[in-house]
């Protein structure tokens, strides 16, 4: 029996909280990254014994179409999946709906699934810092209790929340830009999940490929990255009021 974690976290708060359900259920876990565009998802093929944890985060309360097409080609095989979203204390709406969908199509069988908090990828100031040792003690709680339903061999499923059909998705949305102490390093092209910025010249990205999930601001080693500083504060000021009562972590078993 093998333990996987299958992640899409463009800037590593999803992992986080992954991680911190992961590190308590199982000693050896074999990673797999849903950002790497250089990996052949369609040869990735778990057993019926194994477990999963699934995470994402939720892009405006849906999963990142770049993250269920890459889910979508992985054979699950009728493996045990803990679904994790992870969003910016915003709400994930329709996201844990959509990822049990995704999961299920590719095969695997739902034994849990969490909804967590970590720092916005976009608005950093709104839940900075978390997962924090608070979200910790309650994952840590929920993976105890996750690992109790998996050893009593229960096959319930979890009532997850979410509407079908699923919100409309919104566009790309914010851009990143170069800004001055660019030095076309290549690093942001490199590690872009969806190769929206061009290898040659880091200056230019295909604003129709990009999905705004901020990977190039967090690698870039000389933060010359950024977004529109407008855009910026008008998604501060909505998200503000929204945002300013902490959440908490979700389990649904």
């Amino acid at each position: 029996m093998k333990f996987y974690e299958i992640c899409f976290s463009p800037t590593g708060g999803t992992k986080k909280a992954a991680d911190m359900l992961a590190e308590k259920l199982a000693e050896e876990i074999q990673s797999v990254d849903l950002t790497d565009y250089k990996t052949d998802f369609s040869g990735i093929s778990l057993e019926e014994d194994d477990e999963a944890i699934i995470a994402v985060p939720s892009y405006g309360g849906r999963v990142p179409e770049t993250a269920v097409k890459r889910l979508s080609l992985i054979k699950g095989n009728q493996a045990k999946a803990i679904l994790v979203c992870v969003y910016g204390n915003r709400a994930y709406e329709d996201t844990l709906v959509e990822l049990e969908d995704t999961a299920k199509a590719a095969g695997f069988r739902i034994t849990a699934a969490v909804a967590a908090v970590a720092e916005h990828s976009i608005a950093r100031q709104i839940a900075a810092g978390r997962p924090d040792p608070q979200d910790q003690a309650q994952l840590t709680d929920f993976a105890e209790k996750i690992r109790e339903k998996l050893s009593s061999g229960s096959t319930a499923e979890p009532a997850i929340p979410g509407n079908r059909p699923y919100k409309k998705a919104g566009g790309a949305g914010m851009v990143p830009k170069p800004t001055r102490d660019c030095v076309k390093c290549g690093i942001c092209a490199e590690k872009c999940p969806v190769q929206a910025i061009d290898r040659e010249d880091p200056h230019k990205t295909d604003s129709n490929k990009c999905i705004s999930c901020m990977r190039c601001i967090s690698v870039c080693p000389h933060s010359a990255r950024k977004v529109n500083s407008v855009m910026l504060a008008a998604v501060n000021t909505m998200l503000k009021k929204a945002c300013a009562q902490r959440k908490d972590c979700e389990l649904y078993l």
